[in-house]
């Protein structure tokens, strides 16, 4: 029976975390529950070492439908059901690991959101996409207003959400809304070669690089080259010395992401 099962589901296989989103039967639209749930499991996806990497996707052949306005909603004042919504954006993007959307079928409203908000977008070839805002009387939210214009400029962020036309993947990928299409048969391979890739990669090192560059358009040069300057001394003391051994032996670097600190430091005790 639909809803009788969880609406987001969790699957980890090594390190890497798929999230998928389990309401086919609406095209993964979700309700104030689902929001929750989604938010449950990304929060203990940044607190699990275990998880390196977060694939999140959709159920039934589509991403995501964005909320489900025909579904209860709780009596509680409009803005905080929004600010409860903001709350599961936030954790979304500030989470330090590597996210990556798998986009098939439909990716609208905050489901398209949803899917920016991710750092890296793979669609297959048949996905379709629009801020369907205006169609059903709302403006942007889930942090459509910051995410597109900083995506795509003012001017195109304004013709996607004031008209709320449908993208197809080819023109969302022009716009560079997606990262890569790929066909709906090769999808599933092409986001798993890309997620052990990552999952291969120094944690630490990435996860403040991506922090730094989702702070990037609020920072000054300077600021950003101080920021620069801080975590590539945590880099040093972390999975940088295994890297430069590697170069140096002639092998890959394995990176776990742990402080590592030389014998004759003072900080180490025996």
């Amino acid at each position: 029976m639909p809803g009788t099962e969880e609406p987001v589901l969790a699957r980890r296989e090594g390190p890497v975390l798929t999230v998928t989103l389990n309401r086919p039967h609406r095209k993964n639209a979700m309700t104030e529950d689902a929001w929750a749930l989604l938010q449950d499991t990304l929060r203990a996806a940044r607190a699990d070492e275990a998880v390196r990497v977060i694939v999140l996707t959709g159920a039934g052949g589509d991403f995501c439908a964005g909320a489900d306005l025909g579904a209860p909603r709780a009596r509680r004042h409009p803005l905080d059901r929004m600010h409860r919504l903001g709350d599961v954006a936030l954790a979304l993007y500030e989470l330090p690991k590597p996210v990556i959307a798998k986009v098939e079928g439909v990716a609208v409203g905050a489901g398209w959101n949803l899917a920016l908000g991710c750092d890296l977008v793979v669609a297959s070839a048949t996905a379709r996409f629009s801020q369907i805002f205006a169609r059903r009387g709302l403006s942007l939210d889930f942090g459509g207003s910051w995410l597109l214009p900083r995506l795509v400029g003012l001017q195109q962020a304004k013709r996607l959400a004031l008209l709320a036309d449908f993208v197809d993947a080819a023109e969302a990928l022009r716009l560079g809304l997606v990262t890569w299409v790929t066909s709906g048969e090769e999808i599933d391979a092409f986001v798993d070669a890309l997620a052990a890739r990552l999952a291969d990669g120094p944690p630490v090192a990435m996860a403040q690089s991506k922090l730094m560059l989702n702070e990037a358009s609020g920072r000054s040069f300077h600021e950003a080259l101080e920021s620069e300057a801080r975590a590539q001394v945590i880099n040093f003391a972390t999975d940088g010395p295994a890297a430069r051994q590697a170069f140096l032996d002639g092998t890959e670097p394995r990176f776990d992401g742990r402080w590592q600190l030389p014998p004759h430091h003072p900080e180490v005790r025996t």
